[in-house]
């Protein structure tokens, strides 16, 4: 018996997706779990996950355009380049969330980011090597030792806005933690039949 993949409108999907939102449905069908080791993507999603602290997802995903606007394309050596003027320019954005505390990290994630990269000769390959490349399942967390060991370095290094939670979520978003949850479309037993 054949496999087919279920039409966009029987899936089922995790709880936190608001199938109400297009935006939100494409991002966990198409994102969300998925393995990431371009630099260009784990930078804007890093970037994403520091303005999402103390908001919803949902709130950052529907800006998402906004953000890459405003950040030249997520481009980490333009960000970290960002200088008084332009951290003044993105918190008068409306269409961004306009954080000063989140700007002034961002330009300064960049360039730690650029620092890492410099270091390992890719953002890639630092954060895969945590888990020697392979991605975790798990559900119903928001922190695990993972996040802990590598929310304890970026802070060692001088990123803020990267605690426990949210390098967490950022793991979830670039694949090296597969959460989805059990009966969605996409868990673990389900996409491998596919």
């Amino acid at each position: 018996m054949e496999n087919k993949i279920p039409n966009q409108e029987d899936r089922i999907r995790c709880r936190w997706c608001n199938t109400t939102n297009p935006l939100y449905v494409d991002y966990h069908d198409h994102e969300w779990g998925i393995p990431v080791h371009e630099d260009g993507k784990l930078f804007e999603m890093l970037l994403l996950e520091t303005f999402q602290a103390g908001l919803s997802w949902e709130c950052v995903l529907n800006k998402r355009e906004a953000f890459r606007r405003a950040f030249d394309g997520f481009d980490a050596t333009k960000v970290a380049a960002y200088d008084e003027e332009k951290r003044l320019t993105l918190q008068q954005d409306k269409g961004i969330i306009r954080n000063r505390l989140k700007i002034q990290a961002a330009v300064t994630n960049a360039r730690i980011f650029n620092d890492i990269c410099q270091e390992y000769g890719s953002f890639d390959r630092y954060i895969w090597h945590f888990t020697d490349y392979r991605t975790l399942y798990e559900t119903d967390r928001t922190t695990s030792p993972l996040s802990d060991t590598i929310s304890k370095d970026l802070y060692r290094r001088g990123m803020k806005f990267v605690g426990s939670t949210i390098i967490y979520s950022y793991l979830q978003a670039i694949g090296i933690i597969n959460s989805h949850e059990e009966g969605c479309w996409l868990a673990r037993k389900n996409a491998q039949a596919l």
